[in-house]
């Protein structure tokens, strides 16, 4: 069976290998902070066993990584030298020869994941599935992605190790802005535990009618974008306005679907994510990477779009939730 323990070993050594290939550069920084993000991908299982087992050191030294990660960060030693003009003539000119095949690649992640998914509780071996079904989406993703690294192998004739060291270079050029998903989902279960979600119930409770099923679902709606643009990310902001507002007020006294509610509520919450610059791996580093002048136009741009998707999730949710 493919477990997403799997997925998380092939993450860190890829780390590991970005902090080699760094390392061999001489940027003691950039390799040192893939190096300590590589553990818990690699180690993560054997300190929750010696936690377990009443053993707190391995979590006590991954605590005090994680703060040698902000220093690091903080420092601003993580920052990359871009591409002299005969590197940036090099990957014009290997773009134009290539054309639109480039495209295959990377539209394949999403086909794939899509397909595996789909088609992952029919995947067996006798008894036994052939891709964990409590994780089969991320367990998807991942294969679905080294799919692509194979078909993007294969359109550029590239070696393997090509494909690693451009992988890295885009990890480098991401710097600390790819933790943000990860610590921003971590922020929403911490908030929830803390009693975040009953706050927010209290003052809803306080500032509108809890008897309108619209007051209550505007409530929701809302508070799952302003959350988000506070937060950066709506897997952060979920928990805390469901538990605060979606499962006390609109799922047991209104008896909305919670299904529904839940899909459309987290869809709403991206209407967020086009709004705010803590979504910087969204926001900030393409207009970063793509050296526009504005560093906001990113944000500017997806106004509109974020506006009329808002409006378009709350009429859907209006109309599907209490049917």
């Amino acid at each position: 069976m493919l477990k997403i323990e799997y997925i998380y070993w092939l993450l860190g050594a890829f780390l590991l290998v970005a902090a080699v290939l760094n390392l061999r550069e001489r940027r003691r920084a950039m390799a040192g902070f893939w190096a300590i993000l590589a553990c818990p991908f690699l180690f993560g299982d054997a300190i929750l066993a010696a936690l377990a087992n009443g053993t707190r050191w391995p979590a006590q030294a991954m605590g005090v990584g994680v703060l040698g990660l902000g220093v690091m960060a903080a420092r601003g030693g993580l920052r990359v030298q871009a591409d002299d003009e005969a590197m940036q003539a090099a990957r014009r000119d290997a773009a134009s020869r290539f054309g639109n095949r480039l495209f295959g690649p990377a539209l394949a992640i999403p086909l794939v994941t899509l397909v595996l998914v789909l088609a992952a509780p029919y995947l067996r071996w006798g008894a036994t599935p052939l891709i964990e079904p409590r994780q089969a989406t991320l367990v998807a993703l991942g294969l679905a992605c080294v799919v692509a690294l194979g078909a993007a192998l294969h359109v550029t004739r590239a070696p393997l190790a090509t494909g690693l060291s451009e992988g890295r270079r885009l990890l480098d050029a991401l710097g600390w802005a790819a933790l943000l998903p990860m610590l921003l989902a971590t922020l929403g279960s911490v908030f929830a535990a803390t009693g975040v979600g009953d706050a927010i119930a209290a003052i809803v409770g306080a500032v509108i009618p809890t008897d309108s099923r619209l007051a209550c679902l505007l409530a929701f709606a809302l508070g799952m974008v302003l959350f988000t643009v506070i937060m950066g990310n709506a897997f952060a902001a979920f928990p805390v306005l469901m538990a605060g507002v979606g499962l006390p007020l609109l799922v047991l006294r209104h008896g909305a679907d919670p299904a529904i509610l839940g899909s459309i509520g987290m869809l709403t919450g991206y209407c967020g994510t086009l709004l705010t610059p803590m979504a910087a791996n969204f926001n900030i580093v393409p207009a970063v990477l793509l050296e526009l002048p504005d560093q906001y136009g990113v944000i500017r741009a997806q106004l509109p779009t974020a506006l009329a998707l808002l409006a378009v999730n709350v009429a859907l949710m209006w109309w599907l939730v209490f049917r």
